[in-house]
């Protein structure tokens, strides 16, 4: 019996924290990099790549969102399949609309306010946004996004679009490709094919048809690596090319000049790379750190440390430290537009930047495992009251 039992219970799988840990990065340096005055943004990943922190956390959402939805699809009932799936997705999509609600409205009334004590640049507020009403129903309807507010709109269509993913993945994964492909070559071949952006003639900076690339090709990814233990596929000769490849984009895109260093850049004109039609040079760029961190071991015991563990409870709760990391930031924007940054401001801002981000984290997993807790303990005296009434079935059935 208890080896029926042993083997009936099958040793529980330990949890890979690579990409939480990689989306933790990609947060810190979004907190850095959306506040220009930062110091800190001098080191993000802009600095020494084509693709930046939004290019990873596009493609990190297209990994987790196979991992949250498309496997729960593939279940089928009663534990899964496309309507659970779908019901799932359009209610994190609330959640992520209800949070770019959030933030926007903060936003646009934190520096309504704060124009009336200290003169505030035009480029902090779309002029659009600056008086009237009219801009709410714009705002509500997602027909305006401003700057630094446009990644979630971006988030939410591909998200909703997800379904149709897996259906031409289960046609076929090179249909799933080739689509993908040829409406990404569509799009750079005509920019302006995009959804339309009242703040914006050209559309969303993030033009969610091109961008719907490296969300794909992040499920993608996370099907491959989910048929070898949560491992990318990862040669020698793969990684030499991905390395020599993110050594290029370093020398070529690092900023010379201001650091006043002499140009060590192989090309003499940098190559064309959009970020709002997603450049080829960008999401290469990224592929290859995605396929570095997941096909290598140093990565996974690099993940199990203290820091590694900190970086990965930022990435568990993405949504939360993101949203309020981008309050934070205008906060950080204002403060120093209207007292310097000098290294007291600096220091202030980033300390208090990143205690509070990483303070949201540990009370969200903190509430987490809590309710887990009692869930469990719930679900325990339900099956010891279960029980009880099975006995007494049985004592009455024989006295």
């Amino acid at each position: 019996m208890s080896e029926a039992k042993t083997e009936a219970a099958p040793k529980r799988k330990k949890r890979d924290h690579r990409i939480d840990a990689l989306r933790g990065i990609a947060l810190l340096m979004m907190l850095a990099d959306h506040a220009p005055q930062d110091v800190l943004n001098r080191f993000t990943l802009r600095n020494f790549g084509f693709a930046d922190a939004a290019e990873i956390f596009v493609l990190l959402a297209g990994y987790a969102s196979w991992l949250a939805y498309g496997r729960l699809i593939l279940r089928g009932p009663p534990t899964g399949g496309w309507l659970m799936g779908i019901e799932r997705i359009v209610r994190r999509c609330w959640r992520l609309y209800l949070f770019q609600m959030v933030m926007l409205l903060v936003s646009v009334l934190t520096i309504r306010q704060w124009r009336h004590y200290s003169p505030v640049p035009v480029d902090f507020l779309e002029p659009e946004l600056a008086h009237g009403h009219e801009w709410i129903w714009r705002v509500l309807s997602l027909q305006a996004l401003p700057n630094n507010l446009n990644i979630l709109p971006l988030y939410i269509v591909l998200l909703l679009g997800f379904p149709l993913l897996v259906f031409l993945w289960k046609i076929s994964p090179w249909l799933l490709a080739a689509a993908s492909f040829a409406l990404w070559g569509l799009i750079n071949s005509d920019p302006t094919l995009n959804l339309p952006n009242w703040l914006d003639p050209d559309g969303w900076y993030f033009n969610p048809f091109a961008w719907q690339l490296i969300f794909t090709l992040g499920m993608l990814a996370a099907i491959v690596a989910g048929k070898r233990d949560g491992n990318l596929p990862g040669p020698l000769w793969a990684k030499l090319i991905a390395g020599a490849y993110l050594l290029f984009g370093a020398l070529e895109c690092f900023p010379y000049e201001s650091w006043n260093l002499p140009s060590l850049r192989p090309l003499a004109d940098v190559p064309q790379a959009d970020k709002s039609d997603l450049a080829i040079w960008r999401w290469v760029d990224a592929m290859a750190i995605l396929l570095l961190v997941q096909s290598s071991v140093t990565a996974t015991k690099l993940s199990e440390t203290r820091i590694g563990q900190g970086l990965a409870l930022l990435g568990r709760h993405s949504l939360e430290v993101f949203s309020f990391g981008t309050i934070l930031d205008l906060f950080a924007r204002l403060v120093m537009n209207s007292f310097g940054d000098g290294w007291v401001i600096q220091l202030l801002v980033n300390v208090l930047g990143l205690a509070g981000v990483y303070g949201v984290a540990v009370w969200l997993d903190r509430h987490r495992r809590q309710a887990a807790l009692m869930a469990g303990e719930t679900r325990k005296e339900a099956r010891e009251e279960e029980k009880k009434d099975r006995d007494a079935e049985i004592g009455d059935a024989n006295p």
